[in-house]
């Protein structure tokens, strides 16, 4: 018959354990194993203190052990559980993940990796995500090639970053191609258990085309309709709405009717107008583009327009009611940072 090895605890140890097991804030198991030890110091074999505690001897005799072994600390740690885990070649992982490809396959997946590298999947997908990689997504880019890049790059942000004194930002541009279309049919309203509905085609009543100033400091927009009109109506509008003493830098892409003999002679008799051009492939340094994605989600992309005329009266309802309550868009990246 085999016996359990003997307990013997001081007067500390019992005190501590009986602490424990009596305490409302101990976990129910760390006060479970201290009665299984001090029910054992009492001399108490493993099948009578399983009968007690409600539990089984094994269980029983490894908390025994444990206290034996290391003390109060061995039962205050759960057991390990499960399979014991896998050892990961992180950094091949991480390899394979950034530099290569599988066989006939463009990326990898959680599968593939964890059958090249004998894990689970699971395993792969733990690991990309502490490491931070989705080889699921694409991201595009493009990289402007504007010889003056640098340059221009940091006078439009050092304009949003520390605009000058006495002076406006406006942030210049068109959208072109507006499209004023109406649906072939009807839609049914949004009900309870049913998404609105719309068809998929459409009929295209004409175009327009809008240009947009957006004042930098507090958000305030400016806009002006154009089926063939020049960029120059444009900048007397702004001359026009704008107080008389205030220098003007005007942000704005490369336009070709920024740039027309006529604009620049109208310029040259109007020094408070100072432009500032994007450089080639970076329109998102032109801050009025967010409004134009806001316009868009929210006014035009769902809306249903029989005429240009009704397309252009949506457009003003939409910039007045956002004049009401403007809210500028803060730049938050120095040139330094993008670079």
């Amino acid at each position: 018959m085999r016996i359990a090895p003997k307990v013997e605890l001081s007067d500390k140890e019992r005190s501590k354990l009986a602490g424990l097991a009596s305490s409302k804030l101990s976990s129910v198991r760390l006060s479970q194993r201290a009665r299984i030890i001090l029910l054992a110091a009492e001399g108490l074999q493993n099948k009578e203190i399983a009968l007690r505690v409600g539990i089984g001897r094994a269980a029983v005799s490894c908390w025994r052990r444990r206290y034996l072994e290391s003390g109060l600390e061995g039962i205050e740690r759960d057991l390990p559980r499960g399979a014991p885990p896998v050892k990961v070649d992180v950094a091949r992982l991480v390899e394979l993940t950034t530099q290569e490809n599988p066989p006939g396959a463009t990326r990898w997946s959680t599968r593939k990796m964890g059958k090249a590298l004998g894990v689970s999947a699971s395993t792969v997908m733990r690991h990309w995500q502490a490491n931070g990689l989705k080889p699921h997504q694409v991201c595009g880019f493009k990289v402007s090639r504007d010889p003056e890049f640098v340059e221009k790059l940091e006078d439009i942000v050092g304009l949003y970053m520390a605009p000058p004194e006495h002076a406006l930002v406006l942030c210049c541009d068109e959208k072109s191609q507006i499209q004023a279309l109406d649906r072939t049919q009807p839609g049914l309203p949004l009900k309870k258990e049913r998404a609105q509905t719309m068809t998929h085609d459409y009929r295209r009543n004409s175009t327009t085309t809008l240009f947009t100033a957006l004042n930098v400091l507090d958000g305030q927009i400016i806009g002006q309709y154009h089926t063939h009109a020049k960029w120059l109506k444009f900048l007397k509008k702004i001359d026009r709405a704008t107080p008389k003493d205030k220098m003007l830098h005007l942000v704005a892409d490369n336009y070709a009717t920024h740039k027309h003999p006529v604009v620049q002679e109208w310029l040259s008799r109007h020094p408070r107008f100072v432009m500032h051009f994007t450089p080639t492939s970076a329109s998102w340094l032109n801050m009025v583009k967010r409004f134009f994605r806001d316009i868009s989600t929210t006014r035009l992309r769902r809306g249903i327009f029989p005429s240009v005329s009704d397309l252009i009266a949506a457009i003003n309802e939409y910039i007045a009611h956002h004049n009401t309550r403007p809210k500028p868009f803060i730049w938050s990246k120095s040139a330094s940072d993008i670079l």
